[in-house]
């Protein structure tokens, strides 16, 4: 018997589990889902993890079984979890599926909204063995979300640029994470109207739809002087209004996106009293 087959034959032995049961054997298949499980209280339940998955920081020494190129499935079998959080988004379907097949209990992670994210939490603490670790955590991060509501709520809305990389260079538009923190903080996408949600742009479009504000995030390895030559032409660089976000803050969808809207909202005030 082929070793992959033995493999297949033993997770349909022992599957599927209950969802009601806490989770014993927790792996997670991207960083924001890495993220979540330890907010949901799962932390000290998780055996494996994806490739850059760094906060916290005990989550940098836990073995890597997933990457952008794809997931070790044999290895994920051998290791027998009894809850597996994905990204339908960024894992291949066709894994996912043959996990579900074998009986593992997937809990797919995809929030789209900043609401989403507390849901996402709540749900992943009924798989935790004390769920009130994430209920509460859900509920300070609602709590905070409504103060920055308050603190910054605006009905001038102020153009931007989300550069998400310099060569070629793409962006977020449509309702793609992270639009929903800048539409909180009152920005408004010069792309949001493109046809897929992160579409690859050309300068002279960005000097066409004149962003007021350009942000870049570290993961992005943007050059700071790619726009320098456009002074003219761009008001965002004109007024020196092409600013870096914290990556791990604003394109993940965890709970730590109060940080990257605390950081947000802060620039785009700038910007507005920057006439």
């Amino acid at each position: 018997m082929k070793y992959s087959t033995l493999l297949v034959c033993t997770a349909t032995l022992f599957f599927p589990h209950t969802a009601s049961a806490a989770a014993q054997r927790v792996i997670s298949l991207a960083p924001h889902a890495t993220e979540l499980a330890y907010s949901a209280g799962l932390g000290d339940k998780i055996i494996a993890v994806s490739d850059h998955s760094d906060y916290p920081l005990e989550a940098a020494t836990i073995e890597r079984v997933a990457n952008y190129q794809g997931m070790k499935l044999e290895r994920i079998i051998t290791l027998q979890p009894d809850l597996i959080i994905a990204w339908p988004n960024g894992n291949p379907v066709k894994e996912l599926d043959k996990l579900k097949q074998l009986g593992f209990n997937v809990f797919e992670t995809n929030a789209q909204t900043l609401e989403g994210i507390a849901k996402s939490v709540e749900a992943l603490s009924a798989y935790a063995e004390d769920p009130n670790i994430g209920l509460a955590a859900a509920k300070q991060y609602r709590d905070q979300l409504h103060k920055l509501s308050k603190q910054y709520h605006t009905q001038h809305e102020v153009s931007f640029l989300y550069q998400l990389s310099a060569s070629p260079i793409i962006t977020v538009a449509q309702d793609g994470w992270p639009s929903p923190v800048f539409r909180f903080c009152g920005g408004r996408n010069i792309f949001a109207d493109s046809t897929t949600p992160y579409p690859q742009v050309g300068s002279e479009q960005v000097i066409l739809r004149q962003p007021e504000v350009i942000f870049t995030s570290r993961h992005a390895v943007i050059d700071d002087s790619l726009w320098d030559k456009w002074q003219q032409q761009i008001p965002a660089v004109a007024k020196q209004q092409v600013w870096s976000l914290n990556a791990s803050w604003i394109n993940r969808p965890t709970l730590r996106a109060v940080k990257a809207l605390e950081q947000v909202c802060q620039l785009l005030e700038k910007a507005r009293n920057n006439k």
